[in-house]
C-alpha cells in the first residue's frame, strides 16, 4: 500500500484529504506537529508528498528544499495560493505538481496517480537537450547558449513532449494525455492558449517560430 503524507495544518481539509486517500486504497499519513517533517517523512519514507504553502512556521516552499534533500518522495503542492509566480517558484524548488484549492477531487486523485506512475518509472531525466533549446525539468526553465526564461508547468510539460520528440509532429490529443494523462481534464482552447504563451517566452529566446503548428495533425519542432 503506497504511504501518501499530508503536510496541512487546518485539520478539517487534513482529515478529509486522509479519508479520501484511505478510500482509493492509499495509507495516508497525516502529521499534526510541523516542527520536524523532514525528519518525519525520513522515518515514514512515504511515496509521495501533498504540500501546503501556508504552514506555521516554515513555509511550504522552504520546506520542499529541505524534503527533496532527506527523502526521495516526490512533492505535490496543494495550496490556495494561485499565482503563477507562486506555481513557477513551488516548481523550480523541486515540487512536481500543484494544485490550487478548491481543487476538483477527481482532478486530485488522476494528478496523484500520474506522479506515482513516474515514479515508478524512474522519473524523468533533469535534462532535455534539443532543437538548440536546454529544458530543466527540475528549475523549470528553458535556455539557450545566452539567455533562461522560467516556464509554468504546462509550458514547460509542453515543451518537454514536443523536445523529446524533436522532428516528429505530436498531435494535439498526445498533448493533451501528457499534460494531465488524461483528455477530459483539458480542452482544446485551453491547449491553445498554453501553446501561444510558450511561443512568446521562446520569442523571447530569439525562437518565436520554433514551434511549427501542423494543420490537422498537430505541432512539430
Amino acid at each position: 500500500m503506497q504511504k501518501i503524507m499530508i503536510i496541512e495544518d487546518d485539520p478539517v481539509i487534513r482529515e478529509e484529504l486522509a479519508l479520501l486517500l484511505k478510500n482509493e486504497g492509499y495509507h495516508p499519513l497525516s502529521p499534526s506537529d510541523f516542527t520536524d517533517i523532514p525528519r518525519q517523512a525520513q522515518r515514514e519514507h512515504p511515496d509521495l508528498i501533498l504540500l501546503d504553502i501556508g504552514l506555521p512556521g516554515k513555509d511550504g516552499f522552504s520546506l520542499c528544499v529541505s524534503l527533496k534533500s532527506s527523502v526521495k518522495a516526490p512533492v505535490i503542492f496543494v495550496t490556495s495560493r494561485d499565482s503563477g509566480m507562486d506555481e513557477v517558484r513551488a516548481l523550480s524548488l523541486g515540487g512536481d505538481d500543484y494544485i490550487t484549492k478548491p481543487y476538483n477531487i477527481p482532478v486530485l486523485l488522476a494528478r496523484i496517480k500520474a506522479v506515482l506512475r513516474r515514479g515508478a518509472r524512474g522519473g524523468e531525466p533533469d535534462i532535455i537537450e534539443a532543437a538548440g533549446l536546454r529544458l530543466d525539468l527540475t528549475r523549470g526553465t528553458v535556455s539557450t547558449e545566452i539567455k533562461t526564461v522560467m516556464l509554468t508547468r504546462n509550458e514547460l510539460q509542453i515543451l518537454a513532449c514536443l523536445m523529446q520528440c524533436a522532428g516528429e509532429i505530436v498531435s494535439r490529443v498526445d498533448l493533451m494525455e501528457n499534460l494531465w494523462d488524461s483528455q477530459i481534464y483539458i480542452d482544446d482552447n485551453t491547449l491553445s492558449v498554453n501553446v501561444t504563451r510558450l511561443r512568446g517566452k521562446l520569442a523571447k529566446l530569439g525562437m518565436a517560430d520554433l514551434i511549427k503548428t501542423r494543420r490537422g495533425m498537430g505541432y512539430q519542432l
